[in-house]
């Protein structure tokens, strides 16, 4: 059976493999298809995309929003996106200088903790453009030595709730769904079980996105049980929306977590990505 990975992240967010390097490690692991979703930014995908045509890795164009419903922060995840859209480019900017605002203050708030950190920290092994997200902060705070392990970061200084913890400004679910249908792509929630909701509140949940233009659903991820994802895929065919899955590859970053494989029993058929490109009446 051929297998596909539509969660995958590279250096141009938070993951720890170069966009080249994914698309070699795809191939290596046996990969029919991936879709770069880096966090916020497509500065990625035509290099990932360029090593995929090379070495026989088809490449979706994707990206990762954070978003907003109603107080909650749901992430959507865009698909065979066109990097290179205005619309697309003006609206990341804006989320990107959001984030930029934020890092800079929680770096004062770890500064006045005794924790200081520069920009320049951040950077240590990053490409050009790379969106800095608090697993960067966590890395530099463990090269610093402020922290004996990553996850002491998120439990003592920026995990929400946490002293150097500053929220961050997002669009709202509305925003993003738009944004990715204006630069020809298909919007989908990421990893639904992971918002802490029940069974029933995440059918309710999908009905309301559903209204909002939501496209699919993210039924097979590497914490989603077998219960889990059968729910997910009933639901989609009652809302007539159609189910994606990958493993959310960070490479070292979540380093449990494997590239097409999760944490081991992850299978994403090829089959779903066909549907995928009949919802856009593409043909390969």
């Amino acid at each position: 059976m051929k297998l596909i990975d539509l969660h995958v992240h590279s250096t141009a967010s938070d993951g720890t493999l170069s966009p080249q390097e994914i698309a070699l490690y795809a191939k290596a692991k046996g990969l029919s298809a991936i879709a770069l979703t880096d966090h916020d930014t497509v500065a990625g995908v035509n290099e990932c995309m360029k090593k995929g045509l090379e070495i026989g890795v088809i490449v979706i164009p994707g990206i990762e929003c954070s978003a907003d419903y109603y107080g909650k922060e749901l992430h959507i995840l865009g698909y065979y996106i066109d990097p290179d859209s205005s619309v697309l480019q003006n609206k990341l900017k804006e989320l990107i200088d959001g984030r930029s605002k934020r890092n800079l203050k929680m770096l004062d708030k770890l500064t006045e903790l005794g924790c200081p950190l520069t920009l320049e920290d951040l950077e240590v092994d990053c490409v050009p453009d790379t969106v800095f997200t608090r697993a960067h902060i966590a890395n530099a705070l463990l090269r610093k030595g402020y922290i004996t392990e990553r996850k002491e970061a998120f439990s003592k200084y920026i995990g929400s709730n946490c002293p150097a913890y500053i929220p961050r400004e997002k669009f709202t679910v509305k925003a993003c769904i738009d944004m990715i249908h204006e630069a020809g792509g298909l919007a989908v929630l990421a990893h639904p079980m992971l918002y802490g909701y029940s069974r029933a509140d995440v059918t309710n949940l999908l009905r309301g996105l559903a209204l909002e233009g939501l496209d699919g659903v993210e039924c097979v991820y590497s914490t989603h049980s077998s219960d889990d994802v059968a729910h997910l895929l009933q639901v989609c065919l009652q809302l007539k929306l159609f189910p994606t899955g990958g493993s959310d590859f960070h490479g070292d970053n979540k380093p449990q977590i494997d590239l097409g494989s999760g944490y081991g029993h992850l299978k994403v058929p090829f089959d779903i990505l066909e549907a995928m490109r009949k919802c856009l009446g593409m043909s390969y």
